[in-house]
């Protein structure tokens, strides 16, 4: 079962800004890829259920995370219907996160308590997501559904919406200060956080240092 509930997932969430979003069919990297986010500052991850067993890496990885990245709140992403979501509950999932918006997951999420956060591509789609709860929505592919213009089109009439915004998110100032100032809660950020010569070459500092300069970029512009 999950370590934290629902109130903690989201206060890390939304005081970091930032979750950084993996996927490794390698468990030791996948395992040194989330303490090098963890050594950067990073409180939230989420490990994507991409590829054949995914759900066997996440099993070894939850258990890595409560040893040795005590503060780390980890959850699942890619999650598409309620049955790989319940699969992961059980293995621990603090947080679910999907491309799409399944209202079946919502209740197998809140029965237990742990955010569900869907993926949306219209303002219909989130008023329905938070009708069933959803407290946090993603926006995706948020660069191709409008960008950080459509984040503050959504602030104006629903002001209470907290926005997560995932796809074409980068680890700079120029992009990160156009989401936040938009008015994002959080940003979900996947491949541009994790350059794929640096995981080759096994420089997990350099990865902490990029987790380490967003998170400071983000504090800057909230």
């Amino acid at each position: 079962m999950a370590r934290f509930n629902k109130m903690q997932v989201l206060d890390a969430i939304v005081s970091t800004g930032m979750v950084p979003v993996y996927y490794n069919k390698d468990v030791e990297t996948a395992k040194q890829v989330v303490k090098a986010c963890y050594e950067g500052g990073v409180r939230a991850f989420e490990f994507t259920n991409r590829g054949d067993f995914a759900h066997e890496v996440f099993a070894e990885l939850i258990k890595f995370a409560a040893k040795e990245c005590p503060e780390l709140i980890l959850g699942v992403g890619s999650i598409v219907d309620p049955g790989t979501a319940s699969l992961y509950l059980q293995l621990g999932a603090n947080f679910i996160v999907g491309p799409l918006f399944n209202p079946e997951i919502a209740k197998v999420c809140n029965r237990r308590l742990v955010p569900y956060t869907p993926g949306c591509g219209s303002v219909s789609e989130i008023g329905f997501a938070q009708e069933v709860g959803c407290d946090l929505c993603k926006i995706f592919p948020a660069g191709n559904v409008g960008g950080p213009s459509f984040v503050k089109n959504i602030k104006a009439p629903m002001p209470w919406s907290m926005i997560m915004a995932t796809g074409a998110v980068e680890p700079t100032e120029e992009n990160l200060s156009a989401w936040f100032k938009a008015g994002v809660t959080c940003v979900g950020m996947g491949s541009k956080l994790f350059p794929k010569e640096m995981i080759a070459a096994g420089n997990w500092e350099a990865i902490s240092t990029l987790c380490r300069d967003a998170l400071a970029t983000i504090k800057k512009y909230r």
